[in-house]
């Protein structure tokens, strides 16, 4: 598991792809970066795990000469995803179908019934969400529980969720978020919220103690979401407001871990998925829902249509060995966000929607995601895990899960000029250690970085994106921080809700 270098805008990291390839040129490896996919059969790939791995640590030596900084996918280059001649005349159909799209006002996913027409293995109509800005009405209000927008944006973002999974609600009323009261919230009333949010139902409801002076009680009982059923009250009755889990999450079946990067055992990261691009382990994933899976957008570069292409990829999840595959979970729609930056890896971040819910077991559950105001301060010891390389430059990925504890390095330490020297925007965060030797690597990327709170409960905190190199001192991991995304997340489940 590792990363790239510096002086150019951060690459992502960690995605494999495996058939035979040429050596690789020095530090043109795999990196995290939606670099998986490529053209069958792909002239270049930069990373690949599909033969025995080495034992031990998930991280890598100190190379003789810096590397440029890259995913930890397959990287940005086109030679990732095949010919030089037929990525030019994808570009060429690719702007054709953007340009009419903009003339006549067509979808931008009919780029991919352009694809499918042309060569039979674009992406379906619909099922890939192309940056756009919704269409709103000129009275549009928000989180007044009536829809003015085309893809409803102007409710999706009404409900969060901070500590102790205390429900807390926008209304058009307030404009504040403020707890929900818990007199008269019901499992009918969590059922309604969760399903709301994306998820199928509720799993847990409890009361919590709070000190807000304000609150919002419960006033009618409809259709309608949570934000149009509440009222604001000076105070809830007993001072007690709603706690809502959505989704059974962060619980292991394993628990014995050794510290410094290893073989995972089986159920010890129930949310570990490995993500295959046309039969082949290209990025890491994490399960968050029954029907939801998170992982890096650099995972699907938009300049390849057949990453895109939602038929073309498996996930595959209760496994820790790439040699054991049980059925896959299929994909429906590939989301990513609209703000990506491919340059600078900020807010590198996708959704995908599965065909059919995913049924949980000892060895497949999804990881919780934090609460909005969650803080996971320096030092905070985490775990990261996938199946990427074990030493940097490295051509084959690990067959075997594996698994590193690191450290959470502030912001301010890994915006120094010793670390990335202002790289690491405040979608992102850091891990590792800075002495070097406990890294992700390429073939990692999209999986997940995790941190157990006092509940005992595990916390995805973050998603692997880049790095420079693999293990290097100075140079720990960066990944997508979580929290600062939550709203996309939350607003892209409701909007692809089952």
């Amino acid at each position: 598991m590792a990363k790239n270098d510096t002086n150019d805008p951060p690459p992502p990291y960690y995605s494999v792809v495996v058939h035979p390839q040429p050596p690789l040129k020095p530090y043109e490896k795999i990196v995290h970066n939606g670099g998986g996919p490529g053209m069958s059969p792909p002239n270049q790939l930069y990373f690949v795990p599909q033969y025995p791995p080495p034992v031990g640590t998930l991280t890598i030596t100190q190379p003789s000469k810096p590397p440029s900084r890259k995913s930890r996918c397959c990287g940005n280059d086109s030679k990732c995803y095949g010919s030089s001649g037929a990525t030019v005349l994808l570009l060429i159909l690719l702007a054709l179908a953007i340009w009419l799209g903009v003339r006549y006002g067509t979808r931008l996913t009919a780029v991919g019934d352009l694809y499918d027409n042309e060569y039979g293995d674009g992406m379906d109509g619909g099922d890939y969400s192309m940056p756009n800005n919704d269409i709103c009405s000129n009275t549009t209000v928000q989180c007044d529980a009536i829809r003015d927008c085309q893809l409803g944006s102007d409710e999706n973002n009404c409900v969060r969720f901070a500590g102790s999974g205390s429900l807390q609600v926008r209304t058009a009323q307030d404009g504040r978020f403020l707890p929900v009261c818990f007199q008269g919230f019901d499992q009918s009333y969590a059922d309604q919220t969760c399903a709301q949010l994306g998820f199928r139902k509720s799993y847990v409801t409890k009361a919590v103690s709070s000190q807000d002076s304000t609150g919002l009680m419960l006033t009618s009982r409809s259709s309608l979401p949570i934000q149009g059923l509440v009222n604001v009250s000076s105070s809830c009755p007993d001072q007690r407001t709603v706690s809502l889990q959505c989704v059974e999450c962060g619980q292991q079946q394993s628990t014995s871990r050794i510290i410094g990067g290893s073989v995972a055992k089986e159920g010890q990261w129930p949310w570990q998925l490995s993500l295959h691009f046309r039969g082949f382990h290209t990025c890491g994933g994490v399960l968050i829902s029954r029907d939801f899976v998170l992982t890096a957008a650099h995972c699907f570069p938009r300049s390849t249509p057949s990453a895109l292409n939602p038929r073309n990829w498996q996930v595959y999840g209760g496994t820790v060995s790439l040699d054991q595959l049980p059925q896959p979970f299929r994909v429906e729609k590939i989301l990513l966000s609209e703000n990506y930056n491919n340059k600078t890896n900020d807010q590198d971040i996708a959704l995908l929607k599965l065909t059919a819910p995913v049924d949980f077991s000892n060895v497949v559950k999804p990881a919780c995601l934090p609460a909005f105001d969650k803080r996971f301060p320096h030092g905070t010891k985490c775990w990261t895990s996938g199946y990427g390389t074990t030493e940097e430059g490295a051509g084959r990925g690990s067959r075997d899960l594996m698994e590193v504890t690191i450290d959470i390095i502030s912001a301010r330490v890994c915006n120094s000029s010793q670390v990335y020297g202002g790289s690491v925007s405040k979608h992102m965060l850091c891990a590792g250690d800075l002495n070097g030797g406990k890294d992700s690597c390429q073939g990692d990327s999209g999986g997940p970085l995790v941190c157990q709170d006092s509940d005992k409960r595990w916390y995805l905190v973050g998603i692997t994106s880049w790095g420079a190199g693999c293990g290097r001192s100075y140079k720990p991991g960066v990944y997508t921080k979580v929290t600062s995304l939550l709203p996309w997340i939350h607003s892209k489940m409701q909007q692809e809700r089952p």
